[in-house]
């Protein structure tokens, strides 16, 4: 992720960080026997505050942020989860492919021997009696039957693996698909965090209005 995502406060509102200054009004007596200031006189400088409507605005940005920051954590939390189940996925296909790998092994080597098997019939032929060449002949054709019924399982599962492996590689795309999108949706609101910061955090109001607002928060159900 470009930025962290950071937790948002849950508060209900917004919190008042101005404080009201002081100024020395220049126009303060002089003692003319002392040469010393009087006291001065202090004016305190009007804090604007936020109206009412200002005010309901920053609540529900706020509120809308909260929300979204929980929907993208249940996002991580989403991917996360889907990023083991792929993985296990994986493992388990990978032995399923070691296992059929070993299995056409096997069948590739009873095939050459089957042949070679044929062609030394073929070469003791001329020396063997008609007994003991048919019953060679029907061994061979016996292993050979055997070896047509243990290829066929081992062709099929060859297919339901390339289907696995179809399905699997989409998957793969899927997922990696959506971590860009998860980004892209966490800068979104990271972005938009900052906005509310810029528009509504450090910012005083009137009390009167913060309990009017939420009066009306608490009726509406927020």
């Amino acid at each position: 992720m470009k930025r962290i995502l950071l937790s948002l406060a849950l508060a209900a509102a917004l919190p008042v960080f101005a404080q009201s200054g002081s100024t020395v009004n220049p126009n303060a007596k002089v003692d003319p026997k002392n040469n010393k200031v009087g006291k001065p006189v202090v004016e305190k400088p009007k804090v604007k505050l936020m109206t009412r409507d200002e005010l309901r605005h920053c609540l529900d940005l706020n509120d809308a942020n909260v929300k979204e920051a929980q929907a993208i954590k249940d996002g991580q939390a989403a991917y996360k989860q889907e990023s083991t189940d792929l993985r296990n996925e994986k493992d388990a296909l990978t032995k399923e492919e070691e296992a059929y790998t070993a299995n056409v092994a096997e069948l590739k080597k009873e095939r050459e021997a089957i042949l070679k098997m044929n062609e030394d019939i073929k070469a003791a032929a001329p020396k063997m009696s008609k007994e003991e060449l048919d019953a060679k002949r029907k061994e061979y054709e016996a292993r050979a039957a055997k070896f047509d019924a243990s290829a066929g399982p081992v062709i099929e599962s060859g297919k339901a693996l390339e289907g696995k492996r179809k399905v699997f590689s989409d998957k793969v795309d899927k997922f990696n698909a959506s971590f860009k999108v998860l980004e892209d949706r966490t800068e979104a609101h990271l972005d938009k965090m900052d906005a509310w910061k810029a528009e509504c955090s450090n910012k005083s109001y009137d009390e009167a209005d913060e309990a009017a607002v939420k009066k009306e928060r608490a009726a509406a159900g927020k």
